[in-house]
């Protein structure tokens, strides 16, 4: 079994995670691991240049959850981080004060951007830097093209984590920009996932500029729709309200509604040149099943919240039963 997630951070290493964890159980290779093959396609849009090194939050928040290397308290970064290395950053006017770099965090920065230096592309890069840790998945960024999210606001441009990290998305944005994404291409293999895959699953991550931006580059789209595997997606809004983040700011900008169903409508029915063949929601959601039948869309009321590893496999096993559904159903 060959399973493509697209996926941006925090909700979609969570997922992932919850996945592996899922298929050691149901699928096991005899060795501690199984014999499913999970592929991350990772925004990287929220990826940036900040004190001469490259970061990239989504991509580092997939390995470290899966490392087991996280910090589960804050939800981000490195347990255990010392922040030394930053003080004395701000100390010399370095940086950006409001965003703060672990210690060990900050290795992972300086591997990547010294891989980056030496002529390494981002996907080659990541494969180096991810070989360390026994992840059980294989993490591709869905371009290697920098493609940094702008948000538009009245007070002017601003990068994504500015807007995100420094003002908490209190400032409403007016639209989201990714510097040259109509040039950039798919990252190596990311087609072949997708168009290899048994089954597609869009995490629970942030529509707009996480999934919408692996959905802006182009090609990606057009192979999501031409996909023979089904695709399923989980909703990151339960009961009207986001898991986590400020997604809802975002959905305002684009003028959609902060619900399961209304996101659901967004990503659109496949059937009718949309991406979605299945869409879950959380129980406290079930009223939207009936409601997205009409739109082409078989949706499925389950326990959407993630709050350990066993939980998140649960809500993994509940994902691919839907896509089995639709297999044995309609053929897909």
């Amino acid at each position: 079994m060959k399973i493509t997630v697209l996926s941006g951070g925090v909700g979609g290493a969570r997922f992932l995670r919850g996945l592996r964890h899922h298929l050691r159980e149901a699928r096991p290779d005899g060795v501690g691991g199984t014999t499913a093959e999970i592929t991350a396609v990772v925004n990287t849009g929220d990826d940036m240049w900040l004190s001469s090194l490259r970061v990239a939050p989504d991509l580092d928040s997939i390995m470290y959850t899966l490392a087991g290397a996280n910090d589960e308290v804050r939800g981000w970064g490195r347990v255990g981080e010392t922040e030394r290395v930053s003080a004395e950053l701000t100390a010399y006017g370095v940086g950006w004060p409001w965003f703060t770099l672990g210690d060990l965090d900050l290795g992972t920065h300086i591997a990547r951007s010294h891989f980056l230096r030496s002529g390494l592309t981002l996907t080659e890069a990541t494969a180096r830097i991810t070989a360390r840790w026994d992840l059980g998945v294989t993490l591709l960024p869905m371009t290697d093209d920098e493609v940094e999210t702008q948000v538009i606001t009245d007070e002017g441009s601003m990068h994504f984590q500015e807007w995100w990290t420094r003002h908490r998305a209190a400032l409403p944005a007016r639209r989201f920009v990714q510097q040259n994404v109509t040039t950039a291409n798919p990252a190596p293999g990311v087609l072949d996932a997708i168009g290899g895959a048994d089954i597609i699953v869009i995490a629970p991550s942030n529509p707009v500029v996480s999934i919408g931006t692996i959905l802006g580059i182009p090609g990606i789209r057009a192979a999501l729709v031409e996909a023979s595997a089904p695709i399923v997606g989980v909703s990151p809004i339960i009961k009207g309200a986001v898991v986590r983040g400020m997604a809802d700011a975002c959905l305002t900008a684009i003028g959609v509604a902060t619900s399961a169903e209304a996101v659901a409508l967004h990503y659109g029915s496949r059937s009718a040149g949309g991406l979605l063949d299945a869409w879950l929601v959380d129980e406290t959601d079930a009223d939207s099943v009936a409601a997205l039948e009409p739109a082409g869309i078989a949706a499925l009321a389950v326990p959407l919240w993630m709050r350990d590893v066993e939980s998140s496999a649960r809500l993994a096993a509940d994902t691919l039963r839907a896509a089995d559904t639709l297999w044995a159903a309609e053929g897909i």
